[in-house]
């Protein structure tokens, strides 16, 4: 699925710490309905090839709404499944060597906190990054928090598209209106709501605002 920056508008970030009433693949496909723009599959406790098998779900769940599959931090995952794309992290493998081993499609998303690391991840071949935290995460109690100065800073560096990260509700994701991002990272937002698809609807509302 070839990346453009206006996937970026709505970006769900999956978390299993809402799962039990439905599965993760209900709340997804929920959230797909609400109308997310992307979907970023993380899973830190499965084996990979559980992962895998999960990825390959959320991925034809995913392209029956014409939405791209993002993976968490693993690029063989991401390969093996056949998704769209994958999102590392400062620690995670450095992104020029994932664009050698993918096809000339495949999306790579890095989390950048600092100008210097927004420049070195568009030049590394990164098609967007993630900036953060703009607001502190219940999902990254060690995340670090940067200012609006610094997030309209790194955006306006780099011409690769930036979504906001970390920390956005409902309330909140208005405050960063005018940083230029292209669009919003949301976790408990959406998969913590009771109702997921009309908390997707809502945020996206807000998200369009955010990019006025």
């Amino acid at each position: 699925m070839k990346f453009n920056k206006d996937m970026l508008l709505l970006y769900a970030v999956t978390d299993n710490a809402w799962v039990g009433r439905q599965t993760l693949l209900e709340q997804i496909e929920d959230a797909l309905k609400g109308g997310v723009t992307i979907v970023q599959l993380r899973e830190k406790k499965l084996d990979e090839a559980s992962f895998v098998e999960k990825a390959i779900l959320a991925k034809e769940l995913c392209h029956r709404y014409g939405v791209p599959l993002i993976i968490n931090d693993n690029v063989e995952v991401a390969l093996k499944s056949g998704a769209d794309g994958v999102h590392v992290g400062i620690e995670d493998a450095p992104v020029a060597e994932i664009r050698k081993r993918v096809p000339a499609d495949f999306i790579i998303g890095a989390t950048c906190k600092t100008v210097e690391q927004a420049k070195a991840a568009e030049a590394a071949g990164a098609d967007y990054m993630g900036v953060g935290a703009v607001f502190s995460s219940p999902t990254k109690t060690n995340a670090i928090r940067i200012t609006n100065e610094q997030l309209q800073e790194i955006v306006s560096a780099v011409s690769i598209p930036a979504v906001a990260i970390g920390g956005i509700s409902y309330d909140n994701v208005l405050e960063i209106k005018g940083s230029k991002v292209s669009g919003v990272a949301v976790v408990s937002a959406i998969f913590g709501a009771e109702d997921i698809e009309a908390a997707a609807a809502r945020m996206k509302e807000k998200a369009k605002a955010v990019r006025c």
